[in-house]
């Protein structure tokens, strides 16, 4: 049994060999890959409550699984009583292993337990082969304890691929039976 995360064997092993005739490339460093997956929490009410920024990294590191760095206010803007260097999120960019680890859960579990779930939009891309999806619940994730969660918070996942056009990249996740609804 091999140690490698599961997405990259069946990648290796078929998925790349199917997309190289899929869009007849030459060369198999032109297959398009996943390159990085980053996860975005916003947490606006971190500015009147810091207990509520330490919550959102801690559920954070158990979903992926490593440290998340906090985001902070870049402008000061009075109308959200917010000023610059105040922290106002969290955020995580995984790659090699853990990305794939991510990208496994998040299909086969977190999005099947997702409240009337009938697929991912299958047009999110951004014509340059990054996908970006929205999760309105962290709870979805089997690591999350629902007890202990004070708050119920979305966040963001984008995943970048080496991919050039928007329909090489959605093969590469359809390979992956990423669920898009169109």
């Amino acid at each position: 049994m091999s140690d490698k995360p599961r997405l990259k064997q069946l990648y290796d092993a078929q998925l790349r060999e199917e997309l190289q005739q899929k869009f007849s490339y030459t060369n198999r460093m032109e297959v398009p890959r996943l390159d990085k997956i980053v996860i975005n929490m916003g947490v606006g009410e971190a500015s009147q409550d810091s207990k509520k920024i330490q919550a959102a990294v801690e559920e954070m590191a158990l979903i992926a699984g490593q440290k998340p760095v906090i985001t902070k206010a870049k402008k000061s803007i009075a109308g959200f009583k917010l000023r610059e260097g105040q922290p106002v999120g969290c955020k995580v960019t995984l790659r090699r292993d853990r990305m794939y680890e991510f990208l496994d859960r998040l299909i086969n579990i977190a999005l099947p337990r997702v409240r009337d779930f009938r697929g991912v939009n299958g047009k999110a891309f951004d014509g340059r082969g990054n996908y970006a999806m929205g999760i309105k619940e962290q709870i979805v994730f089997p690591e999350i304890n629902y007890d202990k969660v004070g708050e119920i918070r979305g966040m963001d996942v984008i995943i970048c691929t080496t991919a050039k056009t928007d329909a090489e990249a959605k093969a590469l996740l359809a390979g992956f039976r990423m669920p898009f609804a169109n």
